[in-house]
């Protein structure tokens, strides 16, 4: 019987930093495949330089939209998707690798550890975090949402041994730069939805995201990264809330 094959789905934008070294990490797949946003850092040629078949696509319809794209452009019978800032561990590959070998589901979740400017997080409801990353081609896909997109499937995901280390937020720059990001487009995302912000809104609502994740989800225990996460997360609702109301003031 032919061995099944497995592709690798990654989109990115300036993704040069972690890249390499995801790249390194799946070489044992069949195909890579990068969609790219006019990357301006070097991102198209690394990913070049390790194989990988680029397609450039300049346009940005959103995260879940943008992934879907790496799907469609593998004919492989399994895809893993990853982020450009995401490295598969040894036995998380070994762990795919049996999967394939002999599956027993249409869906398998990994087990993500994050980090936070250096700190690897185990609390502030980043962790544990179970995603759906390896699939059989077809039998899943993103969804639209321009931001926090989600994998949809019909049938149960399996969880896989091995942890995919998130290197997520890797300097102050980078918590400042995806706050602006996120809470812009969670505010385009719930405008388009017909939802509505306000001044009050937008501070009800990011002090309960402080207080969720520094204390219902003990942000504490992350020391000071905790507390730089639960600020953050109440930023990103506040902002996003207030953004979300003037947009909703723009169009009345």
């Amino acid at each position: 019987m032919k061995e099944p094959t497995l592709g690798v789905a990654i989109i990115t934008k300036n993704a040069a930093p972690r890249l390499a070294e995801c790249l390194c990490a799946v070489a044992f797949a069949d195909a890579i495949v990068v969609i790219d946003g006019a990357s301006t850092d070097g991102t198209v040629e690394i990913a070049e330089a390790h194989g990988a078949r680029v397609l450039q696509q300049p346009d940005w319809p959103g995260f879940g939209p943008q992934k879907n794209r790496a799907l469609d452009a593998l004919d492989t019978d399994w895809i893993l998707s990853i982020d450009a800032d995401e490295i598969v561990s040894p036995e998380l590959a070994a762990a795919i690798r049996a999967a394939l070998a002999a599956p027993g589901a249409d869906v398998y979740a990994v087990d993500r550890l994050s980090s936070f400017c250096g700190h690897w997080i185990r609390h502030s409801g980043w962790y544990p975090d179970w995603i759906p990353r390896l699939f059989k081609r077809g039998a899943a896909r993103f969804s639209d949402d321009l931001v926090h997109e989600r994998l949809v499937f019909d049938t149960p995901a399996q969880r896989l041994t091995g942890k995919l280390m998130h290197y997520s937020y890797e300097d102050f720059e980078t918590v400042l730069r995806k706050l602006g990001a996120y809470s812009s487009a969670g505010a385009q995302q719930r405008h388009a939805a017909g939802k509505g912000g306000s001044f009050g809104k937008a501070l009800a609502r990011g002090a309960w995201a402080f207080v969720r994740t520094y204390v219902l989800r003990r942000g504490f225990l992350d020391g000071r990264a905790g507390f730089m996460i639960a600020v953050f997360n109440a930023e990103t609702v506040y902002y996003r809330f207030l953004k979300l109301g003037l947009l909703g003031a723009r169009k009345r």
